[in-house]
């Protein structure tokens, strides 16, 4: 899709026998995944299926792409929902042959396809048909096996070679009329928010090409996943992917899957406490957000950065309080959280209630520092422009869609937890640019508090004889054979999803993480080809990533 291009007028089709009467003789067979159903289509066929269900039933959006290995067979699998109704979604599965694991590239239809079957191509070894850039992503070039593969040698020795005096401009890179230079930036550089190598083009200052070198920060997180069990040893790990105090907004997202997966209820006074935790997360991470970018567009270590780390601290301290721990808190628990509000409950929300009786002071402050800076509203204002529909191809999510005017929030269009139960407002800009970025995060630390402050209300008057932290959960989980799910919550970069498949077995068969930063990360040469050096930079700084989630 290319930019400014608009969706044809759809006819949405209400059941799954409307879905599959669309697919017609492209279907295969029909699967029954937990909270989708699941369309078994042919391998050659995906752009076509993929056009009509996105042209004529509305499904816009591309949330995820998963891939895995059988004995008998290969399988991608994509998961479609609407922006305008995520909880409508479908699952589209395609077989591929053992022998030749090759399917159709659904990147046509989805410019987000483009990062994720790669990934499929790098890690489990499907190749996709008619796709633009079909390369390793995240292991070298050189690197020998697929390492999600069934018969992957673990013990195999790798050479990663150095391509000594290679030329690094490519052929559509070169302008006889142009002065054109190739430039590295990180991937050990503070602008880039992490180990991330951009290779960046330049023709004069302006930037013609930037790609995404990432990788560097590959831990391996789905494949522990995959070897703990859904009780006791997957939770841990959440806290590590997205680990800028945003750790109780990843554990919900493992909860969310795994108790729909498993059938778990959650008490009610608990839902109101992993609440309050998460927005708490989320204005923690919103502040260091803020803070970097500001960084990033004056270029040194000026007082906002410190104005922001010591507000994070605040609510750090606030977090300790309840979790226990500072960073990685591993607070949530399958049917609940693992204790109940720190004693004396009185001065905890003594402790919340100043914070946010604070907050708008501090948030005007803000405002007075960065949203009105004229230096910043220079760098900012119509630099880093993601239209919509870009934004939406792209699987673009959380506040850079928003920035760009998508009004998409899985708090209130997929509700979970006791958001649906409170009074607050989705902050959506349609500036599409650096500043409208900025300027959704600022307001919905405003939202948070409001969240926080109900939250706050309803715990306090909680009967006591009804604080029920947990429900009464199995001592060991096993979901039936090849059940499947993939479910999602709004963290504080955008839609953070889980998709499991069970094997009977308490592990995983399949565990995948669905990145909001793993999609946006990928817009950011639509947002910065044509700008300036700075801009790029700014440009990156607004998407928020953390490279320990785009890598996973």
């Amino acid at each position: 899709m290319s930019k400014g291009e608009s969706l044809p007028e759809t006819t949405e089709p209400t059941t799954a026998d409307d879905v599959a009467a669309l697919i017609g003789d492209d279907l295969l067979d029909r699967e029954e995944h937990v909270n989708a159903p699941g369309f078994v289509i042919r391998p050659d066929s995906v752009q076509d299926v993929l056009f009509r269900l996105r042209d004529e039933a509305g499904y816009d959006h591309l949330s995820c792409v998963s891939a895995q290995e059988y004995e008998d067979r290969y399988e991608s699998i994509y998961h479609l929902k609407k922006f305008d109704d995520p909880t409508d979604e479908v699952s589209v599965v395609v077989p591929a042959a053992k022998d030749d694991p090759v399917s159709e590239s659904a990147e046509p239809v989805f410019r987000t396809a483009d990062w994720h079957e790669r990934e499929a191509y790098d890690l489990v070894g499907i190749e996709y048909d008619d796709h633009p850039d079909l390369r390793r992503i995240l292991l070298p070039e050189t690197w020998q096996g697929h390492p999600l593969g069934l018969d992957y040698d673990q013990d195999r020795p790798q050479i990663v070679p150095l391509r000594e005096h290679a030329n690094p401009l490519q052929e559509d890179h070169e302008d006889d009329d142009g002065d054109t230079m190739f430039l590295n930036i990180g991937p050990h550089h503070p602008a880039t928010h992490g180990v991330l190598h951009l290779e960046t083009v330049l023709d004069g200052e302006q930037v013609i090409d930037v790609e995404s070198d990432i990788g560097y920060l590959h831990r391996c997180e789905e494949q522990m996943a995959q070897q703990g069990t859904y009780r006791y040893q997957i939770m841990p790990y959440p806290d590590r992917w997205d680990y800028i105090s945003a750790g109780l907004l990843n554990e919900y997202a493992y909860a969310r899957a795994a108790e729909d997966l498993a059938d778990i209820d959650v008490p009610e006074y608990a839902q109101v406490i992993r609440t309050m935790g998460a927005e708490m997360c989320r204005i923690a991470s919103h502040m260091l957000a803020v803070g970097t970018f500001a960084l990033d567009v004056y270029g040194d270590f000026t007082a906002i950065f410190m104005y922001a780390i010591r507000d994070r601290e605040k609510m750090q301290d606030l977090l300790e309080d309840l979790t226990g721990q500072r960073l990685m808190f591993n607070y949530f628990r399958l049917g609940g959280v693992v204790w109940d509000l720190p004693e004396p409950r009185e001065e905890f929300f003594e402790k919340v209630r100043d914070f946010l009786d604070e907050l708008p002071e501090a948030l005007e402050e803000y405002h007075d520092l960065i949203s009105t800076n004229e230096i910043l509203q220079v760098r900012t204002v119509g630099t880093g422009v993601l239209p919509p529909d870009v934004a939406k191809s792209y699987g673009a999510t959380g506040p850079v869609a928003r920035g760009s005017g998508i009004d998409y929030d899985l708090r209130r269009d997929d509700p979970y937890g006791y958001y649906d139960e409170l009074d607050w407002d989705v902050c959506v800009e349609d500036g599409c640019d650096n500043y409208s970025r900025l300027l959704v995060r600022l307001r919905e630390v405003e939202e948070s508090a409001k969240i926080i402050e109900q939250c706050i209300d309803l715990l306090e008057d909680w009967p006591e004889d009804e604080r029920t932290i947990q429900s009464n959960v199995p001592r060991t989980l096993r979901p039936e054979d090849d059940k499947e799910i993939y479910r999602a919550v709004e963290g504080a970069k955008g839609e953070l999803g889980i998709y499991m498949r069970a094997d009977g077995t308490d592990k995983p068969a399949r565990f995948k993480i669905r990145s909001p930063c793993f999609s946006n990360l990928q817009t950011l040469p639509e947002m910065s080809n044509g700008e300036y050096v700075p801009d790029l930079i700014a440009a990156l700084g607004s998407l928020d990533i953390v490279l320990g989630e785009v890598d996973r």
